[in-house]
C-alpha cells in the first residue's frame, strides 16, 4: 500500500517527464539498476531514505526498487522538494512519499517519523537527521538496522560525533567521502548549482563583483571555481590553517569574514559549521549585500541575529529573495530563508554528476546487505572497489579510455629492491 503526503497528485506528469529527463544523463546507475533487477538483493527490505526529493533521487529510488527493496522517501530539506518529481514517484511509480516544498518544521518531523514508522532495516540521509532520530528515540529500529549510507558532509561529521559518543546505533556508511562522490558531487556540483540557485533567485551579475566563499573544502572549491571562472574576485574565508594557503596558493584572496564583510558583494557559506555570517559582519556589510547557504542545514548564516537587527524584514522582493534593512539604513538581501540555495532556488545538482553519487550510494547498499553479520555500529568507508567499478563505468559512458599498467610496471610499483 503506498501511503504519501505530496502537495498535489495531479503534477505527476509532469514529474515523470523531469525523471525521465535525469534518467537519460545517469547511464552509470542505470547499470545498478539493472544488476539490482537481476540479483533481487534487496528483496523484502524495508528501506527509508532522507533525501532531497529531487528528480535525480527519483531515479536512485527507483534502482532500489527494482533491487526488490519496499522504500519510503521523506524530504531531507523543507525546500528541497520538487512537487512534481514527488507527485510522480506516488503515482507513476508506486513509491510512498513523505515531502512538499516550503513544509513547515513541525510537518518536516512528521515526515521523518513517517520514515521511522516505516520500520526499515536500511536507511540512507542527507545530513544526519533519520540516523540520529532512530539512535535517540527508537532503539527496537536501531537494533534491526543492517546499515545506513550518509552522502553529505554535515551527516558524517555528525555521525563520527555519534561514533565518538557512544550514541551511534548501527554502520553507517560515508558516501560523502568516496572520491567519487566529493570531488565531484561536491566540486562540480555544488559549484554550478550553487551559482544556478544564486542567478535564478537574483539575476546577479558575477562578474566584477566581489564573492566571498565561506569555506574551502570541496564544495567550497568548486564554487569558487565557477565564481572566478565567470570573472569574480573571489575571497575566501577559512578557519583551517592547510585550506587557506591552499585557496591563496590557487590565485584566491584569503581573509577573515570580519575582513571580508565591507567589501562583499556576494556571500555564500559553505562549511557545515554554525553562524559563519554573524551580527558582527552584517553591520559590516555594504548596502545591497547578498547572503546565501550552500551547506546543508539553516544554521550557517545567523538569520535570528539578522531578524534582531533589522528594523524592517520585507519578505517577496524576489521569489527565494528576503530584504532586511538594518537600522543604519542598509538593506542585505538572503537567498531561500538561509537553506540550501542550489536546492531553494534552483534544481540542484546536474543529473551527470549524481550519476556517480548515487550509483556509488546504491553499491554501498548492495555490499552493506552483503555483509550484514561481519559490520559493528561504526563510520565506514566505502570500498575501494566500488569505486573503481564507478569510476571505471563512468569513464565508459563518457567514451574514455585510460592506460594499463604493463607487466614491468606492475612488477616494479609491487617491489622495493629497484633504486635508481
Amino acid at each position: 500500500m503506498v501511503k504519501y503526503d505530496v502537495r498535489d497528485k495531479n503534477l505527476a506528469a509532469k514529474g515523470k517527464k523531469r525523471i525521465e529527463w535525469a534518467e537519460r544523463d545517469m547511464p552509470v546507475l542505470a547499470q545498478v539498476k539493472e544488476r539490482f533487477r537481476k540479483s533481487q538483493i534487496l528483496k523484502g527490505k524495508k528501506m527509508s531514505a532522507c533525501l532531497h526529493v529531487t528528480a535525480e533521487t527519483a531515479n536512485l529510488v527507483r534502482s532500489l526498487k527494482a533491487g526488490g527493496a519496499d522504500v519510503v522517501l521523506c524530504a531531507s530539506n523543507p525546500l528541497s522538494t520538487q512537487d512534481d518529481v514527488a507527485a510522480s514517484l506516488v503515482m507513476d511509480y508506486g513509491i510512498s512519499v513523505f515531502a512538499v516544498k516550503g513544509e513547515d518544521n513541525d510537518t518536516y518531523y512528521k515526515h521523518l517519523i513517517a520514515a521511522v514508522d516505516h520500520s526499515p532495516v536500511i536507511t540512507m540521509d542527507d545530513g544526519c537527521d533519520l540516523v540520529s532520530t532512530i539512535s535517540a528515540k527508537y532503539p527496537k529500529i536501531a537494533r534491526q538496522i543492517i546499515g545506513s549510507m550518509e552522502e553529505t558532509t554535515t551527516g558524517v561529521i555528525r555521525l563520527r560525533v555519534m561514533e565518538r559518543d557512544g550514541a551511534l546505533k548501527f554502520p553507517v556508511f560515508a558516501v560523502n567521502d568516496a572520491q567519487t562522490k566529493n570531488l565531484f558531487d561536491n566540486r562540480y556540483g555544488t559549484g554550478q548549482s550553487t551559482v544556478d540557485g544564486i542567478i535564478r533567485a537574483t539575476d546577479f551579475l558575477i562578474a566584477g563583483k566581489n564573492v566571498v566563499a565561506a569555506g574551502y573544502g570541496w564544495c567550497g572549491k568548486g564554487f569558487a571555481m565557477r565564481c572566478k571562472g565567470m570573472g569574480a574576485n573571489v575571497i575566501v574565508t577559512e578557519i583551517n590553517p592547510i585550506k587557506a594557503i591552499e585557496a591563496a596558493m590557487d590565485g584566491f584572496r584569503v581573509m577573515t569574514m570580519m575582513e571580508a564583510a565591507p567589501i562583499g558583494d556576494l556571500f555564500c557559506t559553505l562549511t557545515g559549521d554554525m553562524h559563519v555570517i554573524r551580527k558582527e559582519h552584517f553591520l559590516k556589510m555594504k548596502d545591497g549585500a547578498i547572503v546565501c547557504n550552500s551547506g546543508h542545514f539553516d544554521i550557517e548564516i545567523d538569520i535570528k541575529s539578522l531578524k534582531k537587527i533589522a528594523k524592517q524584514e520585507n519578505r517577496n522582493v524576489r521569489n527565494f529573495v528576503d530584504q532586511y534593512i538594518l537600522r543604519n539604513g542598509r538593506s542585505i538581501f538572503l537567498l531561500a530563508e538561509g537553506r540550501l540555495v542550489n536546492l531553494g532556488a534552483a534544481e540542484g545538482h546536474p543529473a551527470s554528476v549524481m550519476d556517480m553519487s548515487f550509483s556509488t550510494q546504491a553499491l554501498a547498499t548492495e555490499f552493506a546487505v552483503k555483509n550484514a553479520s561481519k559490520l559493528k555500529s561504526k563510520v565506514y568507508a566505502v570500498p575501494q572497489e566500488i569505486e573503481n567499478w564507478v569510476a571505471t563505468a563512468k569513464l565508459k559512458s563518457m567514451d574514455i579510455n585510460i592506460d594499463k599498467l604493463t607487466p614491468e610496471q606492475a612488477k616494479y610499483l609491487a617491489s622495493w629492491q629497484e633504486g635508481t
